[in-house]
């Protein structure tokens, strides 16, 4: 049976709007496998705010 301890909770936040002074937050929660994918995520998401697919990274 699969353990479930490497599966952790990432939160996703655009960094186009971050830069851009825009009010408003875009963030999305996703999970990834922290022993397959050490480093931090980088997705392309779409950004409701701003309209248009953005760069999104993970935070913390």
């Amino acid at each position: 049976m699969a353990k479930k301890e490497n599966r952790v909770q990432v939160i996703l936040e655009c960094t186009e709007h971050k830069n851009s002074g825009l009010p408003g937050i875009s963030r999305y929660i996703t999970t990834k496998n922290k022993k397959n994918t050490p480093a931090r995520l980088e997705l392309k998401k779409y950004n409701p705010i701003m309209k248009k697919m953005t760069l999104h990274k993970e935070i913390k």
